[in-house]
């Protein structure tokens, strides 16, 4: 016999049973008949009849969007690409003007079209059922087009995340070619600079906009390398700043956003954007001379590396880094003060001009004075000269940079 879901701790249950199900993202939009663009997002868009031609999505009843969509005379269902999150939240957390600061253009019937959307269906609604707390809104498709072939946005687990299949993950590889050239050819320079500090020393390069990858590391006689981070770790603040101080703001509020409202958080590494974006290198400190602070960001990472994850696994991890007690917050060196360096970062340009590389100095000698830090600094820069002045490498006559940008 069936079972009811009626109390709140069933309805919980039946979430976290149904949340493990993947579901594609929409943004279904409308123009009502005073002109005024109307927009719902919806996890619940289907594919449902070949003839006629049938979709479906389902909004709550409570739902004021939806309500003066039926006075629409045509809906257009934007497919979500894997990199608009951001516009997702932003619709969904908007009563009106809700298409303030997104891009768009007129669908041929009139409807808005998300630029970076991967594909929409012009429709009319053909019937709406009632279906409990929901209604299952049927409509027939007028028109549609594929416009920009790209991983999906899913919803799954409570969060939003991208599919992306074994062989896009490969061809991560390729594509920091590069920096991989880049880095091997400053070799001798990290190797010394690591010898001479006694340290760690780290060339990373952006995979994307939300992980990086270690191309290569040097550390000197003594220094534990089973202390590094990961090969590849999530750009997640505070990791990754070295890279996001020179994108655009609304890529720095992404990666900022990540914190999920940590204001404290938000303020410390705001400023250490701006910090670096002057300096020309970012430094972090130690609570205690040979503290442990870097042990849960580094087991994190490890995690990040091992495999596929949930995006609930994924949120964890973020969680994990985010609450490290390494002090992030900028400060210039006082020459005569005694310092615990955690890590130094200083972005390098890549031969496009993009500060994709970074060098990273860590488990460097603790109780140190500040002229000695200023020295490191110092003798980082003669190494990102070097990185910054490494020629492309060619595959038959085509710069691996330009290969890898699929120019």
């Amino acid at each position: 016999m069936p079972h009811t879901v009626t109390t709140e701790e069933a309805q919980r249950t039946f979430r976290e049973v149904t949340g493990h199900y993947p579901t594609g993202v929409a943004i279904v939009t409308g123009t009502d008949p005073t002109g005024e663009l109307l927009a719902l997002v919806v996890g619940t868009f289907s594919s449902v009849s070949l003839d006629p031609p049938l979709v479906s999505f389902m909004p709550m009843k409570t739902s004021r969007t939806f309500a003066r969509m039926q006075e629409c005379s045509s809906l257009c269902v934007n497919i979500v690409g894997g990199e608009q999150e951001r516009e997702v939240m932003s619709i969904a957390q908007r009563w009106e003007n809700k298409f303030d600061g997104i891009d768009w253009y007129p669908s041929p019937h009139g409807n808005p079209v998300l630029t970076e959307a991967i594909g929409w269906m012009d429709t009319t609604i053909w019937k709406t059922v009632d279906a409990g707390d929901h209604w299952i809104v049927l409509c027939e498709v007028k028109d549609m087009a594929i416009t920009n072939p790209v991983s999906p946005l899913i919803f799954f687990q409570g969060g939003y995340g991208s599919f992306v299949c074994t062989s896009l993950l490969a061809r991560m590889d390729h594509e920091i070619l590069p920096a991989i050239h880049a880095a091997h050819a400053a070799r001798s320079q990290v190797e010394a600079l690591a010898a001479a500090i006694g340290c760690e020393v780290s060339v990373l390069t952006a995979v994307s906009a939300d992980e990086m990858a270690t191309v290569l590391s040097a550390t000197a006689p003594g220094v534990d390398r089973d202390a590094a981070l990961a090969q590849r770790i999530p750009i997640v603040p505070p990791i990754g700043d070295s890279y996001v101080f020179a994108l655009p703001e609304a890529e720095q509020d992404r990666w900022i956003d990540k914190l999920k409202g940590e204001d404290s958080g938000t303020r410390v590494h705001r400023a250490r954007l701006d910090f670096i974006r002057e300096h020309g290198y970012g430094i972090s400190f130690l609570p205690a001379a040979g503290s442990d602070a870097y042990t849960e960001m580094r087991r994190a990472t490890k995690e990040y590396e091992s495999g596929r994850l949930t995006p609930r696994k994924e949120r964890e991890i973020r969680a994990q880094i985010g609450r490290t007690s390494v002090d992030y917050r900028p400060q210039v060196l006082d020459g005569a003060g005694t310092y615990n360096v955690g890590s130094i970062v200083l972005p390098v340009r890549d031969p496009s001009g993009r500060h994709t590389l970074t060098l990273r100095l860590a488990q460097v000698p603790q109780n140190v004075q500040g002229n000695l830090v200023a020295e490191w600094i110092e003798s980082a820069r003669t190494v990102v000269s070097v990185l910054e002045s490494a020629p492309n490498e060619t595959v038959g006559g085509v710069a691996l940079s330009d290969a890898a940008a699929g120019r």
